[in-house]
């Protein structure tokens, strides 16, 4: 078994080790060892993504993800639906927890209103990235949260980085989106047909 000891990495560190280590080596089992929660969830979910399965333990040391998989299931290859149409994939960034710079309160009930107008884009918006000041929207307390939860229940994809959750210390007070990293970013940026930034 591989083991990589990402402690002490920011994400999407420990996320790129294990890629480049199931990558170049072609394994079967892997032990990742991080000290916080966000690189924990990232590489989680990224080895999820692979095909592996997944037991976690948390120690003094940090947390320990050990992800198994069978050499078959992981490499078939991950076929996209078929669909009648081709559809746009517009992405939204969001930055900040205000709309536009100067009064403050006028930029917080723009960027609520904005939230809440978002499902007017429909099926074309396809993820919905928050990054910075944008993941405070995210969190307990957070005016928009309802909208946020309703766009996630219709299949939404939110994205929102652990690492600005961690620097603001609100990892465990975030309510919808998924906890994720810079490659995750830039990937769904090279996936999406339209990036919108805000």
């Amino acid at each position: 078994m591989k083991e990589i000891d990402a402690r002490g990495l920011a994400c999407p560190a420990p996320v790129l080790q294990a890629k480049d280590a199931i990558e170049a080596q072609q394994l079967n089992a892997v032990r990742v060892v991080v000290d916080n929660a966000a690189a924990q969830q990232n590489v989680q979910r990224f080895l999820e993504s692979q095909g592996y399965e997944i037991t976690l333990d948390a120690n003094i040391d940090g947390y320990i993800i050990v992800g198994r998989c069978n050499a078959a299931v992981r490499a078939e290859p991950q076929v996209a639906p078929v669909t009648e149409a081709a559809q746009v994939k517009i992405m939204v960034m969001i930055t900040t927890d205000r709309f536009g710079y100067g009064d403050d309160a006028l930029g917080l009930k723009l960027m609520v209103n904005f939230i809440r107008t978002l499902n007017e884009m429909g099926p074309d918006l396809w993820r919905l990235v928050l990054v910075n000041n944008g993941v405070k929207l995210t969190v307990d307390g957070s005016e928009v949260l309802p909208e946020l939860k309703q766009l996630q229940d219709t299949g939404l994809h939110i994205l929102v980085c652990g690492t600005c959750l961690t620097h603001f210390n609100l990892l465990e007070q975030k309510q919808v989106g998924e906890t994720t990293n810079m490659l995750d970013i830039v990937t769904a940026m090279q996936l999406a047909d339209k990036v919108i930034n805000v």
